[in-house]
C-alpha cells in the first residue's frame, strides 16, 4: 500500500474505483482493509472512488508509542485528506472512525461534503465509560488473556443475539477471532481515543448533511447514544439496522451497504 506523510507520521492507504471520492475511517483494533470485505465494493459499484487507510497504531501505518488522543487521530485524517486532495469529500466513519469524522465536520467543515456516522456517540455514559476504563486497565497491567477466552469475550461484546444463537455463525466468528488473538491486534495507544467531554453542543454547528447509523444490539455504541448524535446535528437522519451488534457492518453488510449508498446518492 502507498503511504502519505501527515502530522509527523506515515499512513498507509488504498484507493479503488473511479468517481467522486468517499473516505472510509475504520474503528479501533482494525485495519482499513476491513472495509474492502463488503463496503468499498458496494460504493465502487455505485460509481464512486473508495479510499481506505490504516489509522495510526495498526496495519502498515506508523505506531508511535504512548496513548493516542482523538485530536491526534483527527489531525492525521485531516492531513490525509489534504495530502490526497480529496476535500470536500464524502466520509464514512465507524465507531472510533465516526468520532474522527464528527470532529472533522466540526473543526474542518471545508473538507467534509457529507458524513455517514456508524456506531457513533457524542458522549460516553456510565456503562460505556466503565467498559473503556476496564479495557485501559487491562492494557496497562500488561496481562494477556488467552486467545480462546479473548475470542469468547469479543464475540459476546460485539455481536447480536441473532449471531450468538446461530451455531454455524458463532463457531466461525470464534475460530477467526481465536486465530487472530481475539481481535486484540491494535497498538495500545488506540484504547485511549475517546471524547473528553459531551460534544452535543459542538455538533449543533455541523453544516454538512449526515446520517447516523445505529446497530440495534450494539453494546459499545447503543442506539440511544447514536440517536443523540442525529438529534444534535441540524441536518442528520437516523437509521437503525436490526439484529446487529457493534460489528453490524460485518454481520449484515447488505443492509448497511444499502444505507450507505442510498445516502451517498442524495449527498
Amino acid at each position: 500500500m502507498p503511504q502519505v506523510s501527515t502530522n509527523g507520521i506515515r499512513l498507509s492507504y488504498q484507493r479503488s474505483g473511479q468517481g467522486e471520492p468517499v473516505l472510509f475511517i475504520m474503528g479501533s483494533g482494525a485495519a482499513g482493509h476491513v472495509w474492502t470485505m463488503h463496503q468499498t465494493p458496494a460504493v465502487v459499484r455505485a460509481g464512486y472512488e473508495a479510499i481506505v487507510f490504516d489509522n495510526r497504531g495498526i496495519g502498515g501505518s506508523d505506531a508511535p508509542a504512548g496513548k493516542y488522543a482523538l485530536a491526534e487521530m483527527v489531525a492525521d485524517t485531516k492531513g490525509l485528506i489534504e495530502a490526497l486532495d480529496l476535500g470536500p469529500c464524502r466520509i464514512v466513519g465507524y465507531s472510533m472512525g465516526a468520532l474522527i469524522a464528527q470532529e472533522l465536520a466540526i473543526t474542518a467543515p471545508h473538507l467534509v461534503r457529507s458524513a455517514i456516522l456508524m456506531a457513533t456517540r457524542a458522549r460516553a455514559d456510565a456503562m460505556r465509560r466503565a467498559m473503556q476504563e476496564s479495557e485501559q486497565l487491562m492494557r496497562e497491567s500488561g496481562f494477556q488473556l488467552p486467545p480462546r477466552y479473548e475470542a469468547v469475550r469479543t464475540v459476546l461484546e460485539m455481536l447480536s443475539p441473532a449471531s450468538l444463537n446461530d451455531d454455524t455463525a458463532v463457531s466461525s466468528w470464534l475460530e477467526i477471532l481465536e486465530l487472530t488473538g481475539g481481535g486484540n491486534n491494535t497498538a495500545d495507544g488506540q484504547a485511549w481515543v475517546t471524547h473528553t467531554d459531551d460534544r452535543r453542543k459542538a455538533l449543533r454547528a455541523v453544516t454538512a448533511p449526515c446520517r447516523a447509523i445505529a446497530f440495534a444490539d450494539d453494546l459499545i455504541c447503543p442506539s440511544h447514544l447514536v440517536s443523540e448524535v442525529a438529534d444534535a446535528i441540524p441536518s442528520c437522519d437516523f437509521v437503525e439496522i436490526p439484529a446487529t451488534g457493534h460489528l453490524g457492518h460485518l454481520e449484515r453488510p447488505d443492509a448497511v451497504n444499502t444505507a450507505i449508498t442510498e445516502f451517498l446518492g442524495k449527498y
